[in-house]
This record gives C-alpha cells, sequence and structure tokens, in this order.
C-alpha cells in the first residue's frame, strides 16, 4: 500500500509498505478514505517533535471503515465508518479515568498515531485501542463533514471547554488558522457575549467575514483597542492562543483581564517565557497542553445536529498519490488554502 513516509528531518516520502496487521486483540484495521495534513504533521517534518519515530507513516486526521477487528473488540465491526481520534487511550489508567486521555499511560496512549506508531497518509492503518480510539460515524454525517472531529475540532471543543466560558465573557481567540477556526466554532456554542478573532493574514480575516460575518476579526495592530473597546475590566475575560508565536504568546496574557483564564492551544517551536514580575498581580489562570480527545462522540452529535460545519474549511483536495504537491501548497500557504482533503477511495 501507498504510505506517506517519515525519513529524516525536513524529508517525507512516499513509499510502498505491507498492509497493516492486527497487533493485539484491542486493535482495528481501518481502510482510511479521507484524510488531511495538520500543521502537527509539519512540526514532525521539521524536527520539532522529538518522540516521532523515523520510518513511521505520517497522518492523524482521517476517517475510514473498518476492515478487520480483533477478538476483543465489541462495539465496532467491518463496514462500520469510523472517524479516528489523534489520541488512542486504554480507558483504564488514572489519567483516563480522570478524562486526561492526553496522558494515557498505556505504551500506545496519547499521541501516538503518526508521531510514535505508523498513521493515516496512507490506504490502511492500524488502530491500537479501537474501541477508545474510533468513533461511528452517524449515517447523516458525511466523510467531509467528520473530517476533523478527531483532532483540530476535538482541539477547538477541548479549548472552549477547559476555558470556562460564560455568556457574560467576552472572548479573545488569536490565530484563524485551521485550529483557531475549530476554537471559533466551538466557542460560538457557548454563546459568549462577544467573540473578537486577531489574525495577521488579510486573506484568512477575510474568510472569516466571509463564512462568520457576526464575528469580529482584527489585526494584531488593531486588537489591542479592540479589546479595550469591549472589555471594561482591563481585558479579555478569556484568551485561546492558537497561533504559536513569541508575539502572541505575549499577546495573550498581555489582552487578558486581571483573573481571567488564558487558554495556550498553540504548539512552540521554542520555549515561551512567562516574565512573571510583569505579569505580577494580573492573578491569571494559565491552562495547556495537549487536547484531551475524547468528545469525538459529542463533537459528531453535533454535527448531525447542524449545530457545527467545518466542511467549508476544505479548501483543495487531492489524491494520496499527489500527497507531496498537497503539502507543498499546505504548507507555503498558497492559493487561499485552510485545510486539504487527501482522498482515497
Amino acid at each position: 500500500m501507498l504510505a506517506y513516509t517519515y525519513i529524516d528531518k525536513g524529508h517525507f516520502e512516499l513509499l510502498d509498505k505491507p498492509r497493516p496487521q492486527l497487533q493485539s486483540p484491542h486493535d482495528a484495521i481501518v481502510r482510511v478514505t479521507l484524510g488531511s495534513i495538520c500543521t502537527s504533521d509539519l512540526h514532525i517534518k521539521h524536527g520539532f517533535v522529538p518522540r516521532a519515530v523515523k520510518g513511521i507513516t505520517v497522518g492523524h486526521e482521517l476517517v475510514g471503515v473498518v476492515e478487520q477487528v480483533g477478538e476483543e473488540v465489541h462495539s465496532l465491526r467491518a463496514g462500520d465508518r469510523v472517524s479516528v481520534n489523534v489520541e488512542t487511550f486504554c480507558g483504564e489508567c488514572f489519567f483516563c479515568r480522570h478524562g486526561f486521555v492526553n496522558n494515557c499511560t498505556d505504551p500506545d496512549g496519547g499521541w501516538a498515531i503518526g508521531c510514535r506508531i505508523d498513521g493515516g497518509q496512507a490506504e490502511y492503518v492500524r488502530v491500537p485501542h479501537a474501541e477508545q480510539g474510533l468513533t461511528p460515524i452517524p449515517d447523516s454525517v458525511s466523510d467531509e463533514a467528520a473530517l476533523f472531529a478527531g483532532d483540530i475540532l476535538a482541539t477547538g471543543f477541548w479549548a472552549a471547554r477547559i476555558s470556562e466560558i460564560t455568556e457574560e465573557d467576552t472572548v479573545l481567540i488569536i490565530g484563524a488558522g485551521p485550529t483557531g477556526l475549530c476554537t471559533l466554532l466551538c466557542v460560538m456554542l457557548k454563546r459568549p457575549r462577544h467573540i473578537i478573532i486577531c489574525e495577521k493574514s488579510e486573506e484568512r480575516a477575510e474568510f472569516v467575514r466571509r463564512h462568520y460575518p457576526d464575528i469580529e476579526v482584527v489585526s494584531p495592530e488593531a486588537c489591542r483597542e479592540a479589546v479595550a473597546s469591549h472589555c471594561p475590566h482591563g481585558g479579555a475575560d478569556r484568551v485561546i492562543e492558537v497561533a504559536g508565536s513569541d508575539e502572541t504568546f505575549r499577546m495573550a496574557w498581555e489582552l487578558a483581564r486581571p483573573n481571567a483564564i488564558v487558554t495556550i492551544v498553540a504548539m512552540y517551536d521554542r520555549p515561551q517565557i512567562l516574565p512573571l514580575p510583569d505579569m505580577y498581580g494580573k492573578n491569571l489562570i494559565f491552562k495547556t497542553g495537549g487536547v484531551d480527545g475524547c468528545d469525538a462522540r459529542e463533537i459528531l452529535h453535533l454535527i448531525a445536529e447542524g449545530k457545527i460545519d467545518t466542511t467549508p474549511l476544505i479548501t483543495h483536495r487531492y489524491p494520496l498519490q499527489r500527497i507531496e504537491e498537497a503539502y507543498e501548497l499546505f504548507e507555503n500557504h498558497r492559493d487561499g488554502v485552510i485545510k486539504v482533503a487527501i482522498e482515497n477511495r
């Protein structure tokens, strides 16, 4: 089968590999029907994910059809359409029992697929702990509509949940890339008083204005003034940082009001500094880390009800055989790309 493979820093290659086989009675084999490219894949490519294993098939955003299940998998069967979670988790360890599945202590727990074990930019993928790592897709939901439920939409859903947003809040979202847009959709479900999204790319800012006309979109230069005009208490009630630069990290805590919640979703390519003397007295609450991706069933239910729609984010499509072209487009932000669907049908 074709599989896009991490060869070395800066080098991915489309290779012919053997089809995966069941390795545990809790595994499932999934035939991939639709996948995508995530910024985290680019982080692997450029050496920013030390735990990534050379030789693995990359890719962790995908949906497909169950081909085979292990003897201990009882809730899934061959032929089921499924969303694949970015994280696999045992469901039994301390962290899983408390909903912190990103820190599952199983050897295949957390972000394994497409990082430490073979992922889904391929024709087939093995999914450990299949009953936790796979979620059936409702019949009314298309592959395109379900594509992001296991990763960037799960991230946005998690970020909105842990930010403890109320209807009295003004929420500042920094970054309108794919994860920022998914975060926006999930914040909108909370019905806060006002949402501001800060984005430096005029193309992406225009995408937000076109698809979500009720949302205030501002440039980084205009962000401070926009926050001040809506926030009488010295800053935004909730700030969600999804952009991932030195400047946006500082903006996140500077534009938060005292006692605000600042949620850091972004992955950075170098350490960030918390200048505690500068922020002394703001009494901020920081929440940060990798998504606890265990909400896929609820997310797919919301999609089926028409309350979340991420299909506008799919701006380009490529077959798996042309995935290198798709990467070049996505990495270099060409042609107004938001997300690329990789077709494998």
